[in-house]
């Protein structure tokens, strides 16, 4: 039996039996980095002085810690990117929300954008490519 087989708790189930649970991001401002990235659509878990969990469709949920260290240069691209299923309306949201995004870019898969997070660091926003498939 596969892995995938035996840890299916429905047959009916379509979606991958594996996802990224959690994902952390060192910040110099939790509070800032928490509002930045709801204004992006993650959800809300919990936030405290030194520690926020935000979600992302899936479950898996960003760790924003605060740092006293030097986080990174200015420009640096951040360890992750973030899918959406529309990248236009996206980009519309972020120029609505005070986020100035670059232009839009194509390549053979995906469309995406740049916009810089509250610590200087590069997020991608790209276009899902899950061709309809439940994720």
């Amino acid at each position: 039996m596969r892995l995938q087989e035996a840890t299916t708790l429905n047959s009916l189930d379509t979606r991958p039996t594996v996802a990224i649970g959690h994902v952390q991001l060192l910040v110099s401002d939790v509070s800032t980095a928490t509002n930045f990235f709801i204004k992006l659509g993650l959800r809300y878990i919990h936030q405290s002085e030194d520690i926020a969990m935000l979600e992302l469709r899936g479950g898996t949920h960003l760790i924003l810690k605060q740092t006293k260290k030097y986080i990174m240069t200015a420009g640096t691209k951040a360890p992750f990117d973030l899918m959406v299923d529309n990248i236009i309306a996206t980009r519309s949201a972020c120029v609505s929300n005070g986020i100035y995004p670059s232009p839009i870019e194509n390549d053979q898969v995906h469309q995406w954008f740049v916009i810089s997070g509250p610590d200087g660091y590069l997020i991608t926003i790209i276009s899902s490519h899950t061709s309809g498939r439940t994720v």
